[in-house]
């Protein structure tokens, strides 16, 4: 039996997606393993955060009550002192800024093997992990040589775990020795984030080269508008300077899960799609029956935008 530590990822007193994402990574190594799924959550208002994160499959969440935001001295020490303690086989955090901040220094400290962006893991005589490379055009596997792994896991490629549970919760004993925490956050500051967070969206409409111009953003908006949708972007669209960076989803974007997600002149180039393939329901309008998108689409329009994108405005209006 071995268990499985995973660390949750919150900011600005919000639990983020990739989260539940790790329970639902940490729940299938855990069955694997025949060990306990162990859930730690360092900073913020933990208690309100370890009830939330004691869902269905996770038998402890360990709470360590420091401060409110991210502060890499805090979480270095905390997440190390606790894998100390619950000494599980496979640690997992989030491949997200913080969790990139924080796990090399941690693997280190456990000397532990670290692999990072994982979309994939399993266990057989050994711990094996899946990494894609090169903009999702390859796909490698990773197997650690080792009985102890530390492991960062890419969001978007677990569905999150959401269903009740029973979890116990404790309030860990770990101590921070102040005189090694050599930072502090001052205020938090949006960089390039625009006034949305496509993240959050439920509904996306996303425009790519096909709309040729930037005045004809005006279709995609009214679009957007008519079902209370948010806009985003392919590449092309930003590096244009037509829509602030953080509308821009993919590899070098960010990876997004809506409900439904309606790809508008977007051909589905591998950098892209590997940041909306997770959609629930994917929808895509293009005038090439070939695209790449229509591969991974649920529903497919061949057809000129500047002729359907009106036509279905005016359907939900």
């Amino acid at each position: 039996m071995s268990d499985v530590l995973a660390v949750a990822d919150h900011r600005r007193g919000e639990l983020r997606d990739v989260s539940f994402e790790l329970i639902a990574a940490g729940r299938e190594l855990a069955a694997e393993t025949g060990g306990d799924l162990h859930v730690a959550v360092v900073s913020g208002p933990v208690e309100e955060f370890a009830e939330r994160l004691a869902v269905e499959g996770v038998d402890v969440v360990h709470t360590v009550d420091h401060g409110e935001e991210f502060n890499h001295d805090v979480y270095a020490a905390a997440v190390a002192s606790l894998a100390e303690s619950v000494d599980p086989a496979y640690l997992l955090m989030p491949n997200s800024v913080n969790g990139l901040d924080y796990a090399p220094a941690v693997a280190n400290r456990l000397d532990r093997p670290l692999v990072t962006d994982a979309v994939d893991l399993a266990v057989d005589d050994g711990l094996t992990v899946t990494r894609e490379m090169y903009g999702s055009k390859v796909e490698t596997t990773v197997s650690v040589d080792a009985d102890r792994a530390a492991v960062t896991i890419r969001s978007g490629e677990w569905p999150p775990i959401d269903a009740d549970g029973d979890a116990e919760i404790r309030a860990a004993d770990v101590e921070i020795d102040e005189s090694a925490v050599r930072s502090r956050v001052t205020g938090f500051e949006e960089v390039a984030g625009g006034d949305v967070d496509i993240t959050e969206a439920d509904v996306l409409v996303s425009v790519g080269r096909g709309i040729e111009e930037e005045e004809n953003l005006e279709l995609i908006f009214d679009l957007a508008e008519a079902l209370d949708a948010t806009v985003s972007a392919s590449r092309p669209i930003v590096d244009n300077g037509w829509l602030e960076k953080g509308r821009q989803v993919g590899q070098s974007g960010k990876v997004v899960t809506p409900e439904v997600y309606v790809a508008i002149g977007i051909s589905g180039a591998v950098q892209h799609v590997a940041g909306m393939k997770d959609a629930e329901t994917i929808v895509a309008i293009n005038t090439d029956s070939n695209a790449p998108i229509f591969d991974i689409a649920d529903y497919g329009i061949v057809g000129d935008l500047f002729e359907v994108v009106p036509e279905l405005t005016a359907d939900f209006e």
